[in-house]
C-alpha cells in the first residue's frame, strides 16, 4: 500500500532564517506518526506548510500519490487533509453540532441534508453528543479539545494533522483523548499528532519523527527514537553542555 503522504526536502525561511531545512519523510496509509521536538523545532511550521496556509521555499509534498505542493488550502481541505489547532478555534455563538455542521458542509463540501447524520455521527466517536445543543464558548478544556478534533473530523480527512491536543489536561483526561484518537484510526484516518506529553506518544504512535532545528533528527520506533542519544541530548543536552 503506497504512503498517503510523502514530503520530500521541504525548506521555509522566515527573512533570512531557515526554520525547516531539507525535510523528508513519508506517513504510511492508517498510522499515527508521532512528531516530537524542543520549542521552535519547526513542527507547527511543518503542518501549516502541509495544509497550504504556509508556501514552501523548496522541496514537495505529495498528497495521495498527487503533488499539492502549490495547490491552496481549501484545496487541500476537500482533497482530505484536516488539521487541529493548539489552541481550539471554535465558533464560540454557535452550538457544538453548528460547529461540526459548518466543517461538514463547507470544509467537506457535503449538502446539509447529508452533513447532519454525519455530524451526529461525529458527535457520538469524540463522546460529545449529551452537549451537542451547548454553545462551544461554554464548554470545558477537555470538551473544547474534543470539539477541536471533531471539527477538524467534520471535513472528512484522510490525514489528519493533530497539534498538541492534550496539553493543559489531566491524566484521566489524556486516556480518555487518546482513546478517541485510536478510534479514529481505526477507522482509517492516518493521523500525524505532534505532542509534548511523551506518554501520548509512547502509547499512541506507531512511528516517532524528531525534530530539531527545523530537521529530522530521528524517525522510527518510538521506544528505539526516545532512547537514541541523539533525541536525549537534544532535549537534556550533552555532557559538555
Amino acid at each position: 500500500m503506497p504512503d498517503i503522504l510523502v514530503v520530500k526536502s521541504l525548506e521555509k525561511y522566515f527573512g533570512h532564517l531557515l526554520v525547516v531545512s531539507q525535510l523528508s519523510f513519508e506517513v504510511r496509509q492508517g498510522e499515527i506518526l508521532g512528531v516530537l521536538g524542543p520549542n521552535g523545532a519547526g513542527k507547527t511550521t511543518m503542518f501549516n506548510l502541509i495544509t497550504g496556509t504556509l508556501k514552501a521555499d523548496g522541496g514537495s509534498i505529495i498528497f495521495n500519490g498527487v503533488d499539492i505542493t502549490r495547490e491552496s488550502p481549501a484545496r487541500r481541505c476537500r482533497q482530505g487533509i484536516g488539521r487541529t489547532y493548539q489552541i481550539p478555534r471554535p465558533f464560540e455563538n454557535m452550538t457544538v453540532y453548528e460547529n461540526l455542521l459548518v466543517g461538514a458542509v463547507h470544509g467537506a463540501g457535503m449538502r446539509e441534508k447529508h452533513a447532519a447524520p454525519f455530524a451526529m455521527e461525529v458527535l457520538e466517536l469524540i463522546r460529545l453528543l449529551p452537549e451537542k445543543d451547548k454553545l462551544a464558548g461554554g464548554l470545558c478544556l477537555l470538551d473544547r479539545k474534543r470539539l477541536e478534533l471533531g471539527r477538524a473530523l467534520a471535513t472528512q480527512p484522510r490525514l489528519l494533522l493533530i497539534d498538541e491536543v492534550a496539553g493543559g489536561l489531566t491524566e484521566n483526561e489524556v486516556e480518555m483523548l487518546l482513546k478517541v484518537v485510536k478510534e479514529i484510526q481505526h477507522r482509517g484516518v492516518s493521523i500525524v499528532w505532534i505532542e509534548h506529553i511523551l506518554m501520548m506518544l509512547s502509547e499512541g504512535v506507531d512511528r516517532l519523527l524528531v525534530l530539531d532545528g527545523g530537521r529530522r533528527l530521528q524517525c522510527g520506533d518510538p521506544r528505539h527514537v526516545m532512547n537514541s542519544q541523539d533525541v536525549m541530548e537534544c532535549y537534556l543536552g550533552s555532557e559538555e553542555d
